[in-house]
């Protein structure tokens, strides 16, 4: 077994090689282990050369200061130093103590090398201060140091970042007096700082002098800043006719557009490509003028581009949103090409106008516009399908939607909750009852799970079929599978047991439903109002349309004049009276209505009979607000 024991030159090679892994906890550890075997005064300028780099390439500035000052305590700060902790701390965002220890290189006669001074620029420039970028370029110029491309290209993005579109194209003339020629990159933030600021005026002349040097898609690629400039600017009509120029062969543009036409010579030899078309085509999408739209993909067709997928999607989109349109015809034409051109559509646009095309009563089309996506390859998903059988069930064609719901499962698709809630729905609302239930019990045996909304449908569908017990048993369901009642759940099945003639349990699960912290709403408490006095539980429902009031809720004035007649008939006229000259206060639409027409003469013609609400009804008469004839129980002018 060797006895060798490691020295302070071994331990500083040791702590060299930790610092340029970045191992601080291990490069501390053998800096105790080095002070334990070879005292305190092995620590030299090397050790703490070593451990203030391996601080700075860990990220931990606090220490990588502390072993600094130690070192200038001891007069061990040289160039190497200064310009390692001057790179970390423009790394860490610390600008200021970067420009700093710069400066106190320069104090004590030392020069920063060309390769430091580049990466402050480039540092300063990552951090945002492009003042202080410009001042270590500035140093650069006078150690007579020369600045490449990337540097100039950092300086003068950040310029034009910071609005400062003087100072970049003073950088910009310096670079080209240096004879360092600016790519399509540099340009195009040029070109972008100058539309941004609304300067058109420079564009075309800025191009002219600086892309003589470009390749053709280069120069394509400053063409289409332009345009998406000019789109940007709202100058949609000017891109427009900048791209038609070159695609139809047009010269000069209208009277008038004096945007943009300063750079209409510039870009007379310009070939435009499928981002060209994208910009404007997504452009005029945007301020709704789809007929130049469309045209314009025509040419792009006849130009041989192939567009790009962004640009079919807007159009077909505005052609479900249109209000003149909604143009399956369009949009089908759209798919042809996208298809030709390998472009998948986005199945939300699609969905889109199979639903608008439902909502319109245009179902035919829209089950046209399905089979055409599939023709082309489409495969339209089961919520585009579920749009369609939304619409038909809508449009009362609950049938045929049950029979695109039969078709689709035909073909392997695996219709989901929501399709099948939407059957169940349109059945309930058909008052195809047992259809409903029909859905339910298939929905069950695929193994699908119900969802709340599928739960609420059902209760309302067994509550108007008389199936009370099934509701009942729905609801305890739902609990038992965790998914919480909604106020809907509650309104349909309180209205169920009131409708059964069962007012006791409809209470108990009113307050059931305040328990679970599930506030009623306006629904709910007409509803339950009604409800009660249906089953004879007048001054109980009185007690609850207080509480409604009290709430900021107010009935619906049908079923106002509904509960004013139940009050009446229960032998409470005077409350009834009260809610009268409310009702025919605040709403004296009511004449329009047969039905609130009657309730109103049921009411007055008791009312008026009752020594303690007749003076009520006189003064009611007097302000015209019932007539005479009203009183008598009769009608207007009989």
């Amino acid at each position: 077994r060797l006895s060798c024991t490691p020295n302070s030159y071994t331990f500083n090679c040791l702590l060299d090689a930790l610092a340029k892994a970045g191992r601080a906890d291990d490069a501390e550890a053998r800096l105790q282990e080095m002070l334990v075997k070879c005292g305190d005064g092995s620590v030299d300028k090397y050790t703490l050369t070593s451990l203030l780099q391996c601080y700075s390439n860990a990220g931990r500035p606090d220490d990588a200061n502390d072993v600094f000052q130690r070192m200038s305590q001891h007069g061990w700060v040289d160039e190497h130093v200064l310009t390692m902790l001057a790179v970390a701390f423009s790394k860490w965002g610390k600008v200021d103590g970067a420009v700093e220890l710069v400066g106190r290189m320069e104090v004590l006669g030392m020069r920063p090398s060309e390769k430091t001074l580049s990466v402050l620029v480039h540092g300063f420039a990552k951090q945002r201060r492009i003042d202080k970028a410009i001042e270590m370029f500035d140093k650069m110029a006078t150690y007579g140091y020369v600045a490449d491309l990337p540097m100039y290209g950092v300086l003068i993005e950040g310029l034009c970042r910071q609005k400062k579109i003087g100072k970049a194209v003073k950088i910009f003339e310096v670079m080209k007096s240096s004879e360092v020629v600016p790519d399509v990159r540099l340009l195009k933030n040029m070109i972008e700082a100058f539309i941004h600021e609304g300067d058109f005026a420079i564009v075309g002349p800025f191009i002219n002098e600086n892309a003589g040097k470009l390749k053709p898609s280069d120069v394509t690629a400053l063409y289409n800043v332009v345009l998406q400039g000019l789109v940007n600017h709202g100058q949609v009509e000017v891109a427009y006719q900048l791209l038609t120029s070159r695609v139809r062969g047009v010269q000069g543009i209208s009277d008038g557009l004096t945007v943009g036409a300063h750079v209409f010579d510039t870009m007379q030899d310009v070939k435009p490509n499928s981002d060209s078309f994208n910009i404007v085509v997504c452009g005029l999408c945007k301020v709704k003028k789809l007929d130049d739209a469309l045209a314009l993909v025509k040419d792009m067709v006849g130009f041989g581009s192939k567009g790009k997928l962004l640009m079919f999607n807007d159009l077909i989109y505005e052609l479900c949103n249109a209000d003149r349109r909604k143009d399956p015809n369009g949009a089908s034409d759209l798919l042809r090409e996208m298809c030709t051109n390998g472009h998948r559509p986005w199945i939300k646009n699609c969905t889109e106008m199979v639903q608008q095309l439902c909502f319109s009563g245009r179902i035919t089309e829209a089950l046209g516009f399905l089979e055409e996506m599939l023709k082309m390859g489409f495969l339209p998903d089961i919520v585009t399908y579920s749009a369609a059988m939304n619409g038909l069930c809508k449009t009362g064609e609950v049938d045929n939607a049950l029979g695109l719901f039969r078709d689709i499962s035909a073909k392997s698709y695996l219709p989901d909750v929501v399709a099948h809630n939407i059957l169940i729905n349109g059945f309930r609302l058909s008052g195809k009852l047992n259809e409903a239930q029909e859905i339910m019990e298939e929905m069950l045996e695929k193994g699908l799970f119900p969802s709340v909304v599928t739960y609420n449908l059902m209760i309302d569908v067994w509550c108007k079929s008389g199936n009370i017990e099934k509701a009942v048993d729905c609801l305890n369901k739902m609990v038992d599978e965790e998914k919480s009642p909604t106020v809907v759940t509650y309104t349909s099945l309180i209205d169920g047991l009131c409708g059964a003639g069962r007012p006791d349990e409809a209470i108990v699960l009113w307050h059931k439903m305040s328990d679970k912290s599930c506030a009623p709403n306006k629904i709910a408490y007409t509803a339950f109002v009604n409800g009660l006095c249906k089953c004879g539980r007048v001054e109980t429902a009185l007690t609850y349309y207080e509480e409604m009031m009290t709430k900021g809720f107010v009935l619906d004035t049908f079923s106002c004049l509904y509960f004013i007649n139940a009050l009446i008939s229960n032998g409470n006229t005077t409350k009834g009276c009260e809610l009268l000259k409310e009702v025919l206060q605040r709403d004296m639409t009511q004449g329009d209505d047969l039905k609130m027409v009657g309730l109103i003469n049921k009411a007055v013609e008791v009312l008026s009979k009752d020594g303690r609400t007749s003076p009520e009804i006189s003064i009611l008469v007097e302000k015209g607000l019932i007539s005479r004839a009203q009183t008598m129980g009769k009608k207007d002018g009989n």
